[in-house]
């Protein structure tokens, strides 16, 4: 009902529009027509139909808001809708004084273009913050919860908001490290890091381009999975002329932890005493320790150097010599590991076959 009833206003407001609209011609354009009422009509009828396009477009976006406040978390409503408020109220105090300047009759209409423009500016600045500190807030507003009572005493800490770079959107792990679910709290996604990712994608290199593009999937992937917890911020700094710097730099404003696996960045980060989260690290420090004396399974792709020896890997690329293992190369074989070797190049593994178990095909 409420669908027919928004295009119905809509054909009826532009018919309106259409059929007075006459009256804005000039008297020259009007005097070759010999039957005023009749282009009324017409025009009338033009302007239902354009309204009713407009309408069901309007429709459709009404439906498509209306689904999305209604999945959305009651705190992100109510932080979003204090921030949209607040906004708007700091822009009408800061454009107040540009009503009050002397602008003469012919550029009159500069008054209402900068009042739209500028309060749709604060608008979305203010459901911005308010998604990034919006939890924050609501501490401020009720903190005789149990969770501030906690994060007052030191017992509980907020979790930070993970800042996200280009090369780890590229990778492709930190999709499947949320959805196991041992990254928490808001992902941030810098407007700057979009562009990035985005010139990397329009590359004129072949594999810069696939990686680019890649990278975008997974991003698009990643926002519709989380839609709560991936967060596309419009920060940038334009006084700073690397996307490194600009990722440092806003990890350090909002308190945020910098999630990446660029080993440079990284070390940059930790310089200037920001939290890092590196996935290439974390990779390392969940791979399995062997001990002498394990067994594990594995296949014998190739000879090693020595024409006795077998070379096979492990999940994670660890390099495995199999002493005596040549004759099963192809083939599958339970070995018993004897010593491991931490290398510049890598971890390395020395092992032997396990007799009793035997050949594996």
């Amino acid at each position: 009902m409420l669908d027919a009833i928004i295009i119905i206003l809509f054909i009826l407001a532009a018919a309106g529009i259409g059929y007075d609209s006459i009256d804005l011609l000039p008297s020259t354009m009007l005097k070759p027509v010999t039957n005023i009422d009749g282009l009324r009509i017409v025009l009338a009828g033009f302007g239902a139909i354009i309204g009713a396009a407009i309408g069901l477009s309007f429709q459709t976006t009404y439906r498509r808001v209306e689904k999305k406040v209604r999945e959305m978390p009651v705190d992100v409503l109510l932080t979003r809708a204090i921030g949209l408020v607040l906004g708007l109220l700091v822009a009408n105090l800061m454009l107040a004084p540009i009503f009050l300047l002397p602008i003469p009759a012919d550029f009159g209409f500069i008054k209402p273009v900068v009042a739209v423009l500028g309060s749709v500016m604060f608008a979305v600045t203010g459901i911005s913050l308010a998604d990034t500190h919006g939890r924050n807030f609501l501490r401020l507003i009720n903190p005789h919860t149990a969770e501030t009572l906690l994060v007052a005493e030191g017992t509980l800490r907020p979790v930070a908001t993970k800042v996200l770079d280009t090369s780890c959107i590229i990778d492709g792990r930190i999709e499947e490290l949320l959805a196991t679910g041992f990254i928490e709290g808001q992902i941030l996604i810098p407007q700057f890091v979009l562009r990035e990712l985005q010139q990397v994608a329009d590359a004129s290199n072949d594999q810069k381009r696939v990686r680019g593009r890649r990278g975008l999937e997974i991003l698009n992937r990643m926002k519709e999975d989380y839609q709560e917890r991936i967060v596309i911020h419009s920060a940038d700094y334009e006084d700073i002329a690397t996307v490194d710097a600009k990722l440092v730099r806003l990890a350090q404003e909002i308190n945020g932890t910098l999630l990446t696996n660029d080993y440079n960045l990284s070390k940059v980060a930790t310089l200037q005493k920001v939290p890092v989260l590196n996935i290439n690290d974390l990779a390392h420090a969940i791979r399995p320790s062997y001990l002498p004396g394990d067994s594990l399974d594995l296949k014998i792709l190739k000879e090693g150097k020595e024409p006795s020896q077998g070379i096979g890997y492990l999940d994670d690329g660890t390099l495995v010599v199999v002493e005596e293992g040549s004759k099963y190369v192809g083939s599958e074989l339970r070995v018993i590991v004897t010593s491991a070797l931490q290398t510049t190049a890598g971890r390395m593994i020395f092992a032997r076959p396990q007799a009793a178990e035997g050949l594996k095909v």
